[in-house]
């Protein structure tokens, strides 16, 4: 591996870390943050040759990537030993490994935490600690682990925090583990590289199958198709199959072997479109992934930064397409807050105004509804009132009417025409009362 030109963060990050100060640094993913602290790390252990290094990382992919750039580094010849510790892998070879006396230790924190607690790992001659994409590790609740490992690190060591996102969960964090840190930030924050390019397509659910399926025809190169479970990830790689497009799934349930088998058969290119989860959106080093699908949204907005970091790296182009349902509209525009905090204000202030539309129709109706109940009462007694004298007098009792308007009554109920005083076919002995009573 040989560097000609450092990139921006390498070039801000190597000078400080090789002094020996303590570095909380963000970058876009694909800027060579990995470089960024491998090369002191190295520098480090040379002039130390008692010393430890220990870096960790939230996904064993990014653990093995960095694994192989630290390995690739170092070289063949060199006398520093390096471990990989990761979940899914065989512990009884981690187990070996660690008795050569390895000097740079790398993984995931479940695992390294395992071997503390079996005496097989001793971390007193630890002088470096780097904590690689911590957000992604406090995300999957590696918190409490962290601080199992930082436990068992003198105080007096570095400390080397990296990530491509610093939120303030993040500040925090820093303020416990880092001494006077030195700020490194490159870049605007999360901002999409210039060189990518974005596609939104609102859509309905049971319509993106199909529109997937186009986009995959439409496309060439290596495609990565983003799913919301583990369980979606198989079910649509067999579905894309059976439909003539060769894909492969990949996700936290697999075990080791078998990732490590898919993802080198993606990059082989055996096959061009790879299904996963969120967890290879950090850590997945293709040399070159032209299309990113993002058939589900991401559950944490942060994660969208991530994703779309799977290409347009290194200064090559690369095209993002985003699917959006109904439902997904606040998830979306949690994402725009995050790539555009002006963005912020320009969606509050769109939603008000649509509310501020809607809500005279509301009040209209509701208005409109008064009016058919309670409020047309009173109405017809305001503007009437020759209309409720006369239904006042009709509720008068019948003591009180003439004899007259009592015969008009009987008639009516009796069945006699207006002007006719003969009846229509009744009862004779009922028309014989009403004759008498008249």
């Amino acid at each position: 591996m040989s560097f000609h030109t450092p990139t921006p963060i390498q070039e801000e990050a190597i000078p400080l870390a090789l002094k020996g100060s303590d570095i909380l640094g963000s970058a876009q993913t694909g800027t060579g943050k990995t470089a960024a602290f491998a090369i002191p790390i190295i520098e480090g252990l040379q002039k130390d040759r008692n010393s430890l290094a220990v870096v960790l990382a939230p996904t064993r992919e990014l653990a093995k990537q960095i694994y192989e750039v630290v390995r690739e580094l170092l070289g063949y010849r060199n006398e520093i030993k390096i471990v990989s510790l990761i979940g899914g892998e065989s512990i009884t070879n981690q187990l070996s490994n660690l008795k050569r006396g390895p000097r740079i230790i790398i993984g995931t924190p479940g695992r390294i935490n395992d071997h503390i607690n079996r005496k097989s790992l001793n971390l007193k001659k630890t002088k470096i600690l780097v904590l690689d994409e911590t957000d992604r590790m406090l995300d999957m609740g590696f918190g409490i682990q962290i601080a199992d490992i930082v436990k068992h690190i003198p105080d007096q060591r570095q400390t080397l925090m990296f990530s491509a996102t610093i939120p303030t969960e993040i500040s925090k964090l820093a303020e416990k583990y880092l001494i006077n840190p030195k700020r490194i930030s490159i870049g605007i924050k999360n901002q999409v590289p210039k060189n990518l390019k974005q596609e939104v397509l609102k859509i309905n659910s049971n319509e993106k199958y199909n529109q997937l399926v186009k986009e995959l025809k439409e496309r060439t190169g290596s495609i990565l198709v983003f799913m919301k479970t583990k369980y979606a990830c198989d079910r649509m790689a067999k579905k894309l199959a059976f439909d003539g497009i060769k894909a492969g799934a990949i996700h936290g349930d697999l075990k080791q072997n078998r990732r490590n088998r898919i993802i080198s058969d993606f990059r082989n290119n055996k096959f061009p479109v790879l299904v996963g989860t969120d967890i290879v959106c950090r850590g997945l080093d293709v040399p070159q992934i032209e299309h990113v699908i993002n058939f589900d949204l991401p559950q944490v907005p942060e994660d969208f930064i991530h994703r779309i970091g799977r290409t347009a790296r290194a200064g090559l182009s690369g095209n993002v397409i985003s699917f959006i349902t109904s439902s997904e509209h606040l998830k979306w525009r949690a994402i725009q807050k995050i790539l555009d905090p002006k963005i912020q204000n320009k969606i509050k202030d769109s939603s008000f105004k649509s509310n501020k539309k809607e809500s005279p129709d509301r009040k209209t109706n509701s208005r409109t509804v008064g009016k058919k109940n309670l409020p047309q009462k009173s109405h017809v007694q305001k503007s009437h009132p020759k209309a409720a004298q006369k239904k006042k007098t009709y509720d008068k009792p019948k003591r009180n009417k003439t004899k007259e308007q009592r015969m008009k009554e009987k008639r009516k109920k009796v069945g006699f025409l207006k002007n006719d005083n003969r009846a229509k076919f009744l009862d004779e002995e009922l028309v014989y009362k009403i004759i008498k009573d008249s």
